[in-house]
Order: C-alpha cells, then sequence, then structure tokens
C-alpha cells in the first residue's frame, strides 16, 4: 500500500515549525527519520494531513558537553552514535546501544529524539535514557520546558508531548571515569525488537546504582538502588522476582521468565566483566 495524500514542509527552526503544526489541531505530523511513522502510513494505520520534516533545522542536530552534563540533539542518528562522531560522554554505553538498533540502513536514518517521541516501549533509547536518568527538553508555542526521563512516558507510545510540541533534544550528566555499565537486550534475531531488556549504570563517584527493566507493557521500570542485584550472584532470589513483579511482569509467565534472565546476565556482566554485553 501506499500512504494517503498529504501536504509536506520542511522548516529551518523550530519556531517556524511549531507554528505549521499548532493550527492543524493534531492532523500535522513532525517527521525526523521516519523509520517509524512511515511504514505506518503506507500501511495507512496513520494518515497525518501534513509532515512537517525536522531534518533541516540545524539546532535539532546540536551537541555538546558543558562540565559534567551532556546534551545531545534530537536530530542525531543512530548511526552517527554508533560511529563515534557524537561524543556522547557514557564511556560507549550508546555507541554499543546504537550497533544494536535494527540494521544499518535504519540506523543511517532514524534519529534519536525520532526513536524517543515513537515511545516503543521495547526501543533501545527510551530504556537507555531512563538508566541515564536524563531530562528531555521540549519546546512548544508556550515556550519551552524540561521533562523527567521518569515522567516522559505515559504509557506504550505515548509520552507527555504535547501535539505542537518537539523534543529539542535530552540532557544528562556524563558517566565518570570509573563508571561500569552492561546492556542486555533479549531478541530471537538481529534487528528484531527486543523481548526484554535490561540495563545497569554503577557510577559510584556519582552516587548512582541504577537499572532499568525495559520492553514491558509500559515505561521502563527503574531500579534507583540496584546494588543488591549486582552484589547477588543468585538470578533465582525473591529480589529479582519482586522487581519484575513490580514492573508489572506476570510471576509464572514466559514474560517473566525472559525478563528475569535478561536482568541476570546483564548483573553478571557488570558484577565480573564491568563492561560490555553481547
Amino acid at each position: 500500500m501506499k500512504a494517503a495524500t498529504y501536504d509536506y514542509a520542511k522548516p529551518l527552526a523550530c519556531d517556524e515549525a511549531i507554528a505549521l503544526v499548532t493550527p492543524t489541531e493534531g492532523m500535522a505530523k513532525f517527521v525526523s527519520g521516519s523509520q517509524s511513522l512511515g511504514p505506518m502510513m503506507n500501511l495507512r494505520l496513520a494518515q497525518p494531513e501534513m509532515l512537517v520534516d525536522l531534518r533541516g533545522i540545524a539546532a535539532l542536530r546540536a551537541c555538546g558537553i558543558e562540565g559534567d552534563v551532556v546534551t545531545l540533539g534530537a536530530c542525531i542518528t543512530h548511526a552517527e552514535i554508533e560511529d563515534g562522531k557524537i561524543e556522547t560522554g557514557t564511556r560507549g554505553l550508546m555507541p554499543y546501544v546504537a550497533r544494536g538498533i535494527a540494521y544499518r540502513a535504519v540506523r543511517n536514518r532514524g534519529t534519536l529524539g525520532g526513536s524517543l517521541a515513537h515511545a516503543d516501549p521495547a526501543a533501545d533509547w527510551i530504556n537507555t535514557m531512563r538508566a541515564l536518568d536524563a531530562e528531555f527538553l521540549v519546546a512548544g508555542a508556550n515556550g519551552a520546558r524540561v521533562i523527567a526521563s521518569s515522567d516522559w512516558m505515559a504509557g506504550a507510545f505515548t509520552t507527555s508531548l504535547e501535539p505542537e510540541e518537539i523534543l529539542t533534544g535530552v540532557r544528562f550528566r556524563r558517566l565518570s571515569a570509573n563508571a561500569r555499565w552492561s546492556y542486555y537486550k533479549f531478541n530471537r534475531k538481529p534487528g528484531e525488537f527486543a523481548e526484554a531488556i535490561a540495563v545497569f549504570i554503577d557510577d559510584t563517584a556519582r552516587g548512582m546504582c541504577r537499572a532499568v527493566i525495559g520492553a514491558i507493557d509500559g515505561p521502563p521500570y527503574a531500579i534507583d538502588d540496584a546494588r543488591a542485584l549486582i552484589d547477588d550472584a543468585d538470578p533465582h532470589t525473591h529480589a529479582y522476582d519482586a522487581h519484575l513483579e513490580a514492573a508489572g511482569v506476570e510471576a509464572g509467565t514466559y514474560e517473566h521468565q525472559v525478563h528475569r534472565v535478561a536482568l541476570a546476565r546483564a548483573a553478571a556482566i557488570i558484577r565480573n566483566q564491568g563492561g560490555n554485553a553481547s
């Protein structure tokens, strides 16, 4: 199938983009990489009257590090992160995650902001940003605002963005020199969306030891003090089950087994190697 007829605009500034969308009462959509919206339009699951292409807005590609604060523009691509063209301050975590997103053709066009705004619970960046405790930078007709990562997702494919607002970027504290991380994603073949995701970040210099359970039915579930999971080598202890059940993963199900394995393997990686998952 082909997409229904729509208008197209490619503004050069956020204010111009917002002005194009505001009068349409939800019938216009912002688009960057179009790796999620494009297929939905071809299947006519989405039929916006206008697409407002954000790729011409230079401000949405601005990235930088000031002190220990990293700011990443929403329109940087997965491939740019994967190839190290963007300094993320995450000691290899974000390039590692980027390499596991879909296929290279998708990574060449797909963007950080597009993935976060789409808010698929099984997507990589939505879970990684929660682990980093990122702030989401938003611009709209009523000005700019900041949304905490814990408040970003209201549910699957639903964010705190208003229809006329743009996610301009994300901001988080860079990891310290001795920080450790692990990322484990369970999918049956490369390129598929994950059935389970587990992320650990252990940064003692910042007083942070966080884990995230991802690819669940709703927003990522954060464990703000994950030290006990890292220190406990037995994945069958009550601590694992308690966190999974709190995340809404029903005990005794296939999903519970898969998520427990992902969480246990990510914990083992950071415990034994302090680094990359495979």
